[in-house]
């Protein structure tokens, strides 16, 4: 905390105990704003709390912030009501003490919430085990459905707790919640038939008709439009923007699931809830005798239907009363007004002792099965003090509780204190305090206590009226200091303030005028016995259980509702008086619920009737600041030379010399056995300002000491490491190359061993060997494999290696064969079949065949303008339809008479072969191929041929087609000899036809049935022209 004491100025004091004027309330709420605008919305009074609601979420409740809070000093950290969790929680663990929190504010402060970041510490700190995880979910599970049933929508809340509640969690001796159990105090049941504009009824009637399924509603006789609905429609405020009921009634359905209501309860329970609906739609109009009657049975009938009633007898008893007198009973009809009357209560009856039914039935959820000593923590949430326009029995019930709650924490505060003082020695200074004992007995002192003369009015025969009770009040109190009425006024102002039907009680936090409007009828809590035996005759489970048949045989009278509320409040008290007590006041900044409006005004009036500055003056009466020893001094230390940097000393001494060197004056502190108690906190800002001083001069010192001694263990640092890693490095140089060493050599040894065995089967001296060389030879072969399939070169293997090497070549040539075969087309492989035709027919026979291998055949040989020519001419005016071109190519002819030559265009189809003229392309021979009867080339190297003609078949060319006069066989002349007569064998299918003639002469016939002869001589050059006998001679180069 000593930490924040510089900001004090702008984010204030976290502690008002250190506040220096603290008897002004301005600069208290001065104080909150600070915090406030600062986002601070937790402030400590000593060991309370105070906790400012800001209206929006703040990230500080996560489990970071749990762990934060686990197991610290309460005030080394910041305030939180994590710290007030945690203090309790180990105090109850650690001194096996029985705790309580004490949570209280106006409606809309952040009381339930405040709960709730309790319950959520202490289930996130414990221990998480199975069972324990069960215990921890209905604990937290029992809000929703406590906050549905007992909260509701008010112009300063949106989710107000209408009754009060003490939950108690039970722990084992391990600090593990394993049970609990909840106790609730005065449900404002009225709001169940009435309430103000802007509000709303309980939670559960708008979430059941919001979120139940049509099937629910359905059977409940409900519809979603809750504007139907007498008693959800008082305050023109069924929808709130701030709530999702559809989704609030899954969060309850959850709940009651987890805390063991099982699906006939909760039908039940509905059931009650519809049932209490369908109440505030009867109607009654008054007949002829100024009776009531029941406008409309529609409601009646849905409710007998969902509570199992007879449908007469709960008709009968909203329209009639049974009267007793002298043994004798009778009925006597209600007029509207009765009825009304009747009706409402019912309602307020019925719903009241269902939320009774339900905190039992949760209680029966949490009550621990282990029959064990349990450590206790309990949780007051409970109403704070309430000043409205109008203020009415539920206000005076509810003031009542916060007088008596003041008067135990000032008794408990003061104790504490005074325990303090007793065990730290310290003489203990009488307190000057408004005790507000004097209050609480008007209220509740017999016999002329408020609540014993309410009581006695509602007893008395006759006709007992709100205006006869005030009368008595009159009588009875009107002397009494802390209270003023209209008649028993002194001062002129005060009585004109207070209306007839009026009464003021002084109560410590400020004045509050009561109207006595209702009073009785409230505190009477009358429900007709008729009402009664309708309700116990019902079928429904939980009715059935509300409304048992022995309360109609008790003829004693019930304990009026001041009466109960005071026993119970009494019961309160001694559970509180027997914990030990952590407080936390909740304040709202305004009545907007908005997050950046800070009222003064609001917060000052809160201030004030949470006795808040009662408090801080109770806790400064003594000393301001207490710390121990060890804390004081480890702290402000540094301001003594003797204390700085260490003392010898005990921690007492050190203090007493720091206090001594600061000058502190005797008043201004005492000395306890462990702790250092500060009267004013002037003394300790005081302190603490020169402490900030002092830290720049530490600072500095601490900067200088420690550049120098961070160069100085850099610099050895540096020096150390470059040491080790020269050592380091020169051994591990070393080792590595011993080790290369060594592995050469066994290296070397090993390749020798193998070298000499490694023609032996593999073994352990040649492994190695073998192993490298075949991956020696392995890697000369992938670099020296074949290209292609006609690459027949294989580099060698060695002597062990000979076979694989033969299995891989083999391997490798069928890869290469099929990758050459796969990336053969249709139309080379035609190519190189006809290539296959001719190694058929001239390999080995004819010398210029090896020299064609390596050309492959082509479709043409002409060039582009032969082509076109032959294209333009011949495919249009030559060629027989269907006849297709095989192969062109220019050839030489040479006439049968003389040879001599001349240019020719051959042409061959697959019917036909053709010579055209070079330029004229016209046809000088068409020869079908059934004619040819033979085709004849040498054996040398030159390119003439000479293709046999049958004399009875040839063609003329004046008329090719007619059998004229035969002009002989035709000798032809080509350089590529090889190509055109494979080409004509193939598409003339003339294998048989063709002949290599070995001879030195080929014999040709010319027309008239000569014969002429070619003769083949070899010479100088090669040459083709007529010799001098008349033949024609070929000479072929040699």
């Amino acid at each position: 905390m000593e930490n924040e004491l510089h900001k004090r100025d702008h984010t204030g004091v976290q502690d008002f105990v250190l506040l220096e004027d603290f008897t002004n309330p301005e600069a208290f709420v001065e104080n909150l704003r600070k915090r406030f605008n600062a986002n601070l919305i937790y402030t400590y009074i000593g060991p309370v709390l105070v906790s400012v609601n800001p209206y929006q979420n703040f990230d500080i409740y996560n489990e970071e912030y749990v762990q934060i809070y686990r197991n610290v000093n309460f005030y080394e950290l910041p305030p939180h009501i994590f710290a007030i969790a945690d203090a309790a929680y180990r105090s109850m663990r650690g001194e096996n003490r029985n705790h309580c929190v004490l949570i209280s504010g106006e409606s809309g402060a952040g009381k339930t919430e405040a709960s709730k970041k309790i319950l959520q510490y202490i289930a996130a700190s414990s221990k998480h085990m199975r069972d324990v995880e069960q215990v921890k979910d209905r604990l937290l599970q029992s809000n929703p459905i406590l906050e549905a049933f007992g909260n509701a929508k008010t112009n300063r809340n949106d989710n107000s707790s209408r009754f009060g509640k003490y939950m108690d969690i039970q722990f084992d001796f391990k600090g593990v919640p394993v049970g609990g159990h909840i106790l609730n105090y005065l449900l404002e049941k009225s709001r169940v038939c009435h309430h103000s504009d802007g509000e709303r009824n309980f939670h559960i009637f708008y979430q059941l008709i919001a979120g139940g399924t049509p099937l629910l509603l359905s059977k409940l006789r409900l519809t979603k439009d809750a504007e139907k609905y007498h008693y959800l429609t008082q305050g023109k405020s069924v929808r709130v923007d701030a709530l999702n009921d559809h989704k609030d009634f899954n969060h309850v359905k959850h709940a009651l699931d987890v805390c063991d209501f099982t699906a006939q309860e909760q039908e039940a329970l509905f059931s009650i809830v519809a049932s209490v609906l369908h109440l505030g739609n009867i109607r009654f109009e008054e007949n002829d005798d100024g009776l009531a009657n029941i406008t409309d049975f529609s409601p009646v009938e849905n409710i007998s239907q969902l509570l199992g009633c007879p449908e007469g007898v709960l008709q009968s008893a909203l329209q009639n009363r049974t009267i007793e007198a002298k043994g004798e009973k009778m009925k006597s009809p209600l007029n509207k007004d009765q009825a009304l009357y009747a009706r409402d209560a019912l309602a307020k009856g019925v719903y009241d002792r269902l939320f009774t039914w339900i905190v039992k039935k949760v209680n029966d959820s949490l009550n621990s099965r282990k029959r064990m000593k349990c450590s206790l923590m309990g949780i007051l949430d409970i109403y704070g003090f309430e000043i409205f326009g109008v203020n009415s029995f539920e206000q005076f019930c509810i003031n009542y509780c916060n007088e008596k709650l003041q008067q135990l924490f000032i008794e408990l505060t003061l104790k504490s204190e005074q325990e303090e003082y007793q065990r730290e020695g310290i003489a203990w200074e009488k307190v000057d305090y408004f005790n507000n004992k004097i209050i609480c007995d008007l209220v509740e002192g017999k016999p002329v206590g408020i609540i014993a003369i309410m009581d006695e009015e509602c007893l008395r025969p006759g006709e007992p009226t709100d205006g006869t009770f005030l009368e008595k009040l009159n009588l009875n109190l009107g002397q009494h200091p802390h209270y003023v009425s209209h008649s028993s006024a002194t001062d002129v102002t005060a009585r004109k303030s207070i209306g007839r039907d009026e009464f003021r009680l002084l109560h410590f936090a400020g004045q509050v005028t009561y109207s006595i409007q209702g009073f009785l009828d409230k505190n009477n809590d009358t429900l007709f016995r008729d009402l009664k035996e309708a309700m116990s005759q019902t079928s429904n489970k939980i009715t059935s259980q509300c409304f048992p048949q022995a309360e109609l045989q008790n003829k004693k009278r019930p304990n009026t509702a001041a009466t109960q509320f005071k026993t119970s409040l009494a019961q309160l008290m001694e559970i509180l008086m027997s914990k030990e007590p952590s407080y936390v006041r909740c304040i709202k900044p305004n009545d907007y619920k908005r997050s950046d409006q800070f009222d003064d005004q609001i917060v000052h009036h809160q201030v004030k009737y949470l006795g808040l500055m009662e408090n801080l003056r109770v806790r400064r009466a003594g000393f301001a600041y207490r710390r121990p020893y060890e804390i004081f001094l480890n702290r402000y230390k540094s301001l003594c030379p003797s204390t700085w940097p260490h003392f010898d000393g005990t921690a007492k001494e050190g203090v007493e010399v720091l206090v001594n060197h600061l000058q502190y004056s005797n008043d201004d502190y005492r000395l306890g056995k462990t702790k250092l108690f500060i009267r004013f906190p002037r003394v300790l800002f005081a302190t603490e300002d020169a402490f900030q001083l002092r830290k720049h001069d530490l600072a500095t010192m601490v900067q200088a000491r420690y550049r120098g001694f961070a160069q100085k263990k850099k610099f050895q640092t540096w020096k150390l490491s470059a040491i080790r890693l020269q050592s380091h490095w020169r051994r591990v140089a070393a080792q590595r190359l011993l080790r290369r060493r060594k592995q050469a050599a066994e290296r070397v040894r090993g390749f020798i061993k193998g070298f000499i065995h490694r023609l032996e089967p593999e073994c352990d001296e040649n492994k190695h060997f073998i192993q490298y060389t075949k991956y020696n030879y392995l890697t000369k072969l992938k670099n020296q494999l074949p290209k292609n399939v006609l690459d027949k070169h294989w580099p060698p293997a060695p002597q062990l290696l000979k076979e694989t090497s033969e299995l891989l070549r083999d391997l490798c040539m069928r890869n290469l064969t099929l990758s050459y075969v796969k990336s053969i087309t249709p139309a080379r492989k035609a190519l190189m079949e006809e290539k296959v035709v001719a190694e058929s027919l001239f390999r080995g026979k004819k010398e210029s065949y090896s020299k064609s291998v390596a050309e492959m055949f082509a479709e043409t040989r002409l060039d582009s303008t032969q082509q076109d020519m032959l294209c333009s001419t011949f495919d249009s005016k030559i060629k027989e339809p269907g006849e297709k071109v095989q192969y062109s190519a220019p050839v030489t002819k040479f006439d049968r008479h003389g040879y001599k030559s001349r240019k020719r265009l051959l042409v061959l189809t697959d019917k036909h072969l053709y010579l055209l003229d070079e330029k004229s392309d016209l046809v000088k021979d068409k020869l079908p191929f059934q004619q040819i009867t033979g085709l004849l080339t040498s054996s040398l190297s030159d390119g003439l041929f000479v293709i046999t003609i049958n004399m009875d078949d040839n063609g003329s060319k004046e008329n090719i087609d007619g059998p004229l006069d035969s002009k002989g066989d035709l000798i032809l002349h080509s350089d590529r000899v090889i190509e055109l007569v494979t080409k004509t064998v193939i598409h003339g299918k003339k294998s048989e036809a063709f002949r290599v003639i070995s001879d030195a002469s080929i014999t040709h016939g010319i027309s008239g049935g000569k014969k002429g002869c070619i003769e083949f001589t070899r010479g100088q050059t090669s040459a083709v022209k007529k010799a001098k006998n008349g033949n024609l001679c070929v000479m072929v180069a040699q």
